[in-house]
């Protein structure tokens, strides 16, 4: 409350303390019931200020010059230390810090860099000795190039690109980077504008890669080939700059050609779609037609071998069978031949319908048609019902079968009988081809 009161200019008595009855402000006029003079104010005010600093609080202190302002006394040297030893305490407690979580402070020393503070309560040398600077290094930094915000904001002068055939395609892409984690003193003093020279790597990238290619490519097929070589470009170039800053993605949002030639274009591709349309059906007529002429090839290739591997098969046959009747031959030339000549003759009457008779009676009245009897007598014998009739000897199929068969016991026994078979042959051997005979 004394230190309170010690100020309160609404006091009669301020500085007095009730115990000064001597001053002399009580003769002046007004003092009577009013407020002290300015002189006062302030001789009462030194007053106090000498007492607080040791000499002394009470009596009379020299009256400053009329019509001048009054001299401060000195102050005691141990306040003075005092005073010095807490601007050093605050001085120094001014080099404490706080580095939130994702941030680095960068600590310059007389303006060179000396070493990076982490996340947390840190200290360095106060001002001005040691300098720090916070840097977000977790924040991802994005920016577009050729256009600002919406795809209709387009800045032609960023995104119109030459490709490697002489054409112009509108590109647009956006960029994202964030600095590494110890590239902080590279961001802040490698280069004057870091996020600038972001932009101008980037934009050149990608006129360079976009440079090499040629429009369809960029348009339709490259566009992930495309916007991988700009960052790995891109990163190149920063890198070699030393900049601390790393591209994390790289995302071409639209790639056109430019609005003055968009109809001929649309033009350009629909008929390009129908080149790929008759190519995708004549492919796929391809695909139907080769497999079915490789499967038919393949397939009379087979026939070919089999009927090769038959006719090779059957000539090899007939060679050794003629080997085996040659040897056959040689031991019994006789037997061998009228065999032959036998076998050769059944082979020929059995696939005729010719009947030949061999009697001894001169009687030529055969009114019968034998050739026609013996064929249905044949179709007789391969049905059922011809074999279970055959008791009906009073039929025509019967007779023509009793026919049939007195020929062929005829024929058959004729050559066996005949004594001219085993020496001298007859009139009717000598109209047989005999291939055999001499």
């Amino acid at each position: 409350m004394r230190f309170m009161n010690l100020f309160n200019l609404n006091d009669p008595g301020w500085g007095r303390n009730g115990q000064n009855s001597d001053d002399d402000s009580r003769n002046k006029p007004g003092s009577a019931g009013g407020p002290p003079d300015l002189d006062q104010v302030w001789r009462d005010f030194n007053k106090r200020i000498m007492g607080l600093l040791g000499r002394g609080g009470g009596g009379r202190g020299p009256r400053p010059p009329v019509g001048g302002l009054p001299h401060l006394p000195g102050p005691s040297p141990r306040f003075v230390l005092v005073l010095v030893l807490v601007a050093i305490l605050l001085w120094l407690a001014s080099g404490f810090l706080i580095v939130q979580e994702g941030q680095v402070a960068v600590v310059t020393r007389f303006g060179r860099y000396t070493h990076t503070l982490g996340p947390g309560l840190q200290w360095r040398l106060p001002y001005p000795i040691d300098n720090s600077q916070t840097v977000n290094i977790s924040r991802l930094r994005t920016f577009e190039v050729g256009f600002r915000g919406s795809a209709r904001n387009k800045v032609l002068s960023e995104s119109l690109m030459l490709t490697n055939d002489e054409n112009i395609v509108d590109v647009q892409f956006v960029v994202q980077y964030r600095l590494r984690p110890d590239g902080a003193p590279a961001y802040l003093f490698n280069t004057s504008q870091p996020d600038e020279s972001v932009r101008q790597v980037a934009e050149t990238a990608m006129r360079e890669i976009v440079g090499r290619k040629p429009m369809d490519f960029v348009l339709y097929s490259g566009r992930t080939e495309v916007a991988t070589e700009v960052q790995n470009l891109a990163q190149s170039i920063l890198d070699r700059y030393k900049t601390g800053i790393q591209i994390s993605t790289v995302a071409i949002q639209n790639v056109q050609p430019p609005e003055q030639v968009q109809a001929a274009f649309d033009d350009a591709v629909k008929a390009g779609q129908d080149r790929e349309r008759q190519i995708n059906e004549g492919n796929a007529y391809a695909s139907k037609v080769l497999p079915e002429a490789e499967g038919q090839a393949a397939r009379m290739i087979q026939e070919s071998e089999g009927y090769s591997a038959k006719v090779i098969g059957q000539a090899q046959g007939d060679t050794s069978r003629f080997d085996s009747i040659v040897t056959e031959y040689a031991k019994a030339p006789a037997i061998t031949r009228e065999r032959m000549y036998l076998q050769t003759m059944q082979d020929i009457l059995s696939e005729t319908s010719k009947v030949m008779v061999d009697a001894s009676i001169g009687n030529n009245m055969l009114y019968l048609p034998l050739d026609k009897i013996m064929s249905q007598a044949a179709k007789d014998r391969t049905t059922p019902a011809a074999s279970t009739s055959g008791s009906a000897s009073g039929t025509p199929a019967a007779a023509a079968a009793g026919a049939a068969q007195v020929a062929k016991s005829t024929t058959s026994s004729s050559p066996r009988s005949s004594p001219a078979r085993r020496g001298v042959p007859t009139g009717l051997d000598s109209l047989m081809t005999n291939p055999y005979s001499n």
